[in-house]
């Protein structure tokens, strides 16, 4: 080899040239300029004017202006460089700071994005404590009996069902729609990471709570569910879990749908369960019965509506008890009650019971929800029709191939520089006299033009650990 003292140059130079052309590089999604309202200051729900929603044709405006953009498709990264540094963990570009949330299979940080200097919220899950505490399955249908539509054909344990939430969300794109901005799934690593956007003031209510909101605040956040589970409904998903838990307050003081852990994606007009899911106090009589059947989707989602927009103005649920045999016997059999305090106007009263009805068939549907009095402020102030904030959602193979995102560990940047200096592109691991390369032999490393696979992998005492490197490949197309 050379000892030329301007070789090094060169050679950083080419490898430079080589490591940006093994890296595809995602676009950088953009998020929809949100609507700008005085609904929160200084981190608290504020009593908002009866003018904050009376600009109807803005917000129209506002949605057919987010339906024309391009879609920015969800990054994929299968590649993931994780190490560890003094004040964070570093996550490829992502740098995760202070936890902000936890759940039983695992938690929530604050991650700073270093190529869009963005905050972002990144969901960190155990695979292997997902599998380790799986549940107890649910009853299956009985024998004879055909799986309804929208039902799963098998039972799904927690780590698929997080799959399925990632393949809902990459379909998503909407105002009231918490967004997935990457999904961070290296096969070598036990942790999944998913970051999505930042909804600062978390959970627009803790149930329960002694400060419920007012009539004109439960109006306003109530107008954004409605929109969101419109899209979702448009879009043939049923989210499932509709609670106050699951909706995020955002900077605009407007609120995003979350959580599509228990959703189900349906075909037709309707899906048609026969499956519970979801959280216990929110979930619709019919689902609660002994016997076997089939009941809407959408009809459960619109009781859960119904559920949350008590809880805003009263700060608990109607129906309360802390056995959960009780409780299904109340949600089943006993009627909706209003406390004497806080006092509602009747249309709030009218509202609520109609979409608490027991009866699926005889219970709201979110078109009677848009047109009702206590929503449109007597039919002052609309709500957008369906076609103006609602379009379908199409992914070309194109963008999909271009939203993963390969980012080379430290062992191949290595690699590449020691097969630079070597002038060579062989397996630098081969035996000298050996002329066939064993598929099966340890630390087999194959090499093509710009595309290979490495089977270098770095676990050094400190805890640092570097991504493998290996086959970009595409993803299989969402179902």
């Amino acid at each position: 080899m050379s000892t030329d003292p301007g070789l090094g140059t060169d050679l950083d130079s080419e490898l430079a040239d080589m490591v940006s052309a093994i890296a595809v590089s995602a676009e950088k999604g953009t998020s929809f300029n949100g609507r700008k309202t005085n609904g929160v200051r200084n981190g608290q729900p504020q009593r908002l004017r009866l003018t904050d929603r009376t600009l109807s044709l803005q917000e129209r405006e506002s949605y057919q202006r987010s339906s024309r953009l391009a879609r920015r498709p969800t990054i994929e990264s299968k590649r993931v460089s994780i190490s560890d540094s003094q004040d964070c963990v570093q996550l490829n570009q992502y740098k995760l700071k202070t936890e902000i949330g936890k759940g039983s299979y695992g938690v929530v940080k604050l991650a700073y994005n270093e190529d869009d200097d963005k905050y972002y919220a990144m969901k960190v899950v155990s695979k292997k404590k997902m599998m380790k505490q799986c549940g107890f399955p649910r009853r299956p249908p009985p024998r004879g009996t055909q799986m309804a539509q929208g039902d799963q054909a098998k039972i799904l344990g927690p780590l698929n069902r997080v799959y399925q939430e990632i393949a809902i969300l990459k379909k998503l794109d909407h105002l009231n729609i918490v967004r997935l901005v990457e999904v961070l799934d290296d096969p070598s690593d036990d942790n999944l990471h998913m970051a999505f956007e930042l909804m600062q003031k978390g959970p627009v209510m803790e149930v329960p709570s002694e400060n419920p909101f007012t009539e004109e605040q439960a109006h306003f956040y109530f107008r954004d569910i409605v929109l969101g589970i419109e899209y979702l409904h448009y879009q043939k998903i049923i989210h499932r879990d509709i609670k106050p838990s699951n909706l995020l307050l955002g900077d605009d003081g407007h609120i995003k749908i979350a959580d599509f852990g228990v959703s189900n994606e349906f075909e037709g007009s309707d899906a048609l369960l026969s499956s519970t899911a979801g959280t216990p106090a929110f979930m619709a009589p019919e689902t609660l019965t002994d016997d076997y059947q089939i009941f809407s989707g959408k009809a459960l989602d619109v009781w859960a509506m119904g559920v949350t927009l008590y809880c805003f103005v009263f700060g608990k649920c109607p129906f309360i008890d802390e056995y959960i045999l009780a409780l299904h016997n109340k949600i089943r059999n006993k009627h909706v009650v209003f406390p004497e305090t806080p006092t509602i106007s009747e249309d709030l009263k009218d509202l609520v019971l109609r979409m608490l009805e027991k009866d699926p068939e005889q219970r709201m549907t979110i078109p009677d929800i848009k047109v009702h009095p206590w929503v449109t402020k007597g039919g002052t102030d609309p709500l957008p029709l369906e076609e103006e904030h609602c379009t379908v959602v199409e992914v070309t193979e194109e963008e999909v191939q271009n939203s993963v995102k390969l980012v080379p560990s430290l062992s191949a940047v290595i690699l590449v520089k020691s097969m630079l200096r070597k002038r060579s592109f062989g397996n630098p691991f081969e035996c000298p006299g050996k002329t066939e390369r064993s598929m099966s032999a340890p630390e087999n490393l194959l090499m093509g033009s710009w595309l290979f696979r490495s089977s270098v992998r770095k676990n050094s005492s400190d805890g640092s650990r570097e991504g493998e490197l290996e086959d970009l490949q595409e993803d299989e197309a969402s179902p």
